[in-house]
């Protein structure tokens, strides 16, 4: 369990450094230039190194414990997961961005500065804690489904896999609608929660691969046979 704490930490970092960089030189100035939509202009900012510092630090952090949760998951349902080492690395970061951003989004979708929200916070947080909990679950069933179709055709199978995935579609419609306002074009609104999604991508797939190539380095190590001392 250390171990796969101090693997899910370096790659936590490394993920973590490449999502700070994607917020220092893309998503802070898009941020700084919807900003200036609410304040009743419309000029182009360019980046602030001094004011994207917090956002790097931050996008750090966050990749630090999002590693570290990744490696104890994965040390914990490694044999659960199909597949080889990098397709199951690949397979817990969809569930992860599936469970963590892409199911709630679904009812809560990323909003630009300065919208105005139709929900209250706390609705918003029971709403975003239940779609996390369901993305969750779907992604624990299609594991379950993927496993009980052993022997059945491929297509069969993964169509069984993805089923579950209906259940969080089927609840974003069925859950109280959170439209938001604000100054920001529809344009760039959609544009801004495009960048979001891509950052979160970048998240997941680089913690996927820095965790795959410690775990293949790990294991080089392991099947290194230390030469006897001549006698």
């Amino acid at each position: 369990m250390y171990d796969a704490l101090k693997r899910g930490v370096g790659a936590g970092a490394v993920a973590g450094v490449a999502y700070g960089l994607f917020v220092a030189l893309v998503a802070t100035p898009a941020i700084a230039f919807a900003e200036t939509f609410e304040a009743g202009h419309g000029h182009e900012s360019g980046i602030d190194l001094v004011a994207a510092a917090p956002s790097v630090v931050g996008g750090g952090l966050f990749g630090l414990l999002l590693g570290a949760a990744f490696g104890v998951v994965y040390y914990l349902f490694e044999p659960a997961l199909p597949g080889a080492t990098d397709t199951r690395n690949y397979l817990l970061a969809a569930a992860g961005f599936v469970t963590v951003s892409g199911a709630p989004w679904l009812a809560l979708p990323p909003q630009a500065p300065g919208a105005e929200y139709a929900l209250g916070s706390d609705a918003r947080l029971v709403i975003y804690a239940g779609m996390m909990a369901l993305g969750a679950l779907a992604c624990a069933l299609s594991a379950l489904a993927w496993r009980r179709t052993e022997g059945t055709a491929t297509v069969a199978r993964a169509a069984a896999a993805l089923l579950p995935f209906g259940l969080v579609v089927a609840a974003a419609f069925f859950v109280p609608t959170a439209s938001s306002s604000g100054p920001i074009p529809d344009g760039l609104a959609t544009a801004y929660r495009g960048l979001v999604v891509v950052g979160q991508v970048l998240l997941w797939m680089t913690l996927a691969t820095a965790h795959t190539w410690l775990l293949d380095r790990t294991a080089a190590s392991e099947l290194t046979i230390p030469r006897e001392t001549p006698h």
